[in-house]
């Protein structure tokens, strides 16, 4: 049988303060935070529902890679155009998925994997340059987490 010396002991304390100092910021986000977090992407402005379309699978099986396509109904001209998408997941760690910014040329789409702790809603919100910001929203079940969960 091995003895325990002092180093094993400082070690093992050394570890035990990292993980009491990291596990409070492995707390999931709630819907309160996403929503504090919309609050400040939109300067304020009242997310209305339509013209934001998000494609998501009804089931994730594994959360470490959930596609997604977010698409937004709109003209993208000099006069009116999308500014930015923001992508949030009220169930992850920290609720910010993604950012896209625009400039007025092409199309509002955008397509990527996110990772995803457990079942959540996942929200997309675009911003216009008209100051308004539209919203949508959907669940996704997610069996396997790939945050932590």
């Amino acid at each position: 049988m091995s003895s325990v010396n002092r180093r094993a002991i400082l070690a093992g304390i050394g570890a035990g303060a990292a993980f009491i100092t990291v596990a409070p910021k492995l707390a999931l986000a709630d819907k309160a935070e996403a929503d504090a977090l919309i609050t400040k992407l939109t300067e304020g402005a009242k997310p209305q529902d339509g013209k934001v379309k998000i494609k998501l699978p009804q089931i994730a099986e594994n959360g470490n890679t959930v596609p997604f396509t977010v698409t937004v109904d709109h003209p993208m001209t000099e006069a009116s155009y999308v500014k930015a998408i923001h992508v949030l997941a009220e169930g992850n760690p920290a609720p910010g998925v993604a950012s896209f910014y625009f400039t007025p040329t092409g199309k509002a789409e955008v397509s990527m994997r996110m990772r995803l702790g457990k079942t959540q809603d996942v929200r997309a919100i675009a911003l216009l340059s008209d100051g308004s910001a539209w919203q949508v929203a959907q669940e996704i079940k997610v069996t396997i987490g790939g945050c932590g969960g």
